[in-house]
C-alpha cells in the first residue's frame, strides 16, 4: 500500500493546540516547499528534546539537566516559591521578570471528577520541600477555576507557620469594566489593594 507522507505529515500537525487543518496544510507546505533546511532542524530539535527533555528533580519543571535553570540560579530569592498548574504557567511569570523566586509546578489541579488527587499533583512533595528549604512564603498561582481554587485553597490548609498568599485576578491593564465579565470584576473587588495616600 502506498504512503501519502504529505497527509501523514499534515495529520501529525493537527496535534498542536490550536492548529486545525488547513494550518496544518499551510506549515507543512511551507517547510517542504519555502524552508527545508528549517524544516530538518525543527525535525532534529524535535526528536533530541523527545529524547533529552525530562523533570527538573525539585519543582518538576521540564529541563534537560537534573535540575532546571531556575531551581540551579543561586541569584534567585531562595525564601519564595511559586506554585504553578503547568510549565507554561512558569514560562509566563518569568516572562514578566516580576518574580524572582523559585517554583513549584504541580502539573494539573485537583478533580476528583477526573480522579486526580494531591498525590497525583506531588503535593505532599511539594510540603516536604518548603520545610526542608525553609520557605518564607509560598505564592500559590493556580488557575481562577473551581479546581484551581480548591487546589489552592488544599495546599493552603496544610501549610502551618508560612505567609501563604494567592495571585490577585482583575480587571485587565487598559480594560473597560463594561465589557469585563461579572465574575472577574468580583474578583477584582475582592483583590483589592489600598491605596496609601501620602
Amino acid at each position: 500500500m502506498h504512503q501519502d507522507l504529505l497527509n501523514d505529515l499534515i495529520n501529525s500537525l493537527t496535534i498542536l493546540p490550536g492548529v486545525g487543518k488547513k494550518s496544518a496544510q499551510r506549515m507543512a507546505l511551507y517547510l517542504l516547499d519555502k524552508n527545508k533546511d528549517g524544516a530538518g532542524i525543527l525535525a532534529k530539535n524535535l526528536e533530541k528534546a523527545i529524547d533529552e527533555i525530562g523533570r527538573c528533580s525539585r519543582c518538576r519543571m521540564l529541563t534537560s539537566n537534573d535540575l532546571c535553570k531556575i531551581c540551579s540560579d543561586t541569584s534567585r530569592d531562595m525564601n519564595s516559591i511559586c506554585v504553578v498548574e503547568n510549565p507554561s504557567d512558569v514560562l509566563a511569570i518569568e516572562s514578566t521578570g516580576g518574580f524572582k523566586g523559585r517554583y513549584f509546578v504541580l502539573l494539573g489541579r485537583l478533580s476528583p471528577i477526573e480522579g486526580i488527587s494531591p498525590d497525583d499533583l506531588g503535593i505532599n512533595d511539594f510540603l516536604k520541600l518548603i520545610k526542608i528549604e525553609n520557605i518564607k512564603e509560598v505564592i500559590l498561582a493556580t488557575s481562577s477555576t473551581v479546581e484551581g481554587d480548591a487546589t489552592a485553597i488544599y495546599i493552603k490548609d496544610h501549610i502551618k507557620d508560612i505567609k501563604v498568599s494567592r495571585i490577585s485576578y482583575g480587571i485587565p491593564i487598559g480594560g473597560e469594566l463594561e465589557y469585563v465579565d461579572g465574575n472577574t470584576i468580583a474578583r477584582a473587588i475582592q483583590g483589592r489593594t489600598e491605596i496609601n495616600v501620602d
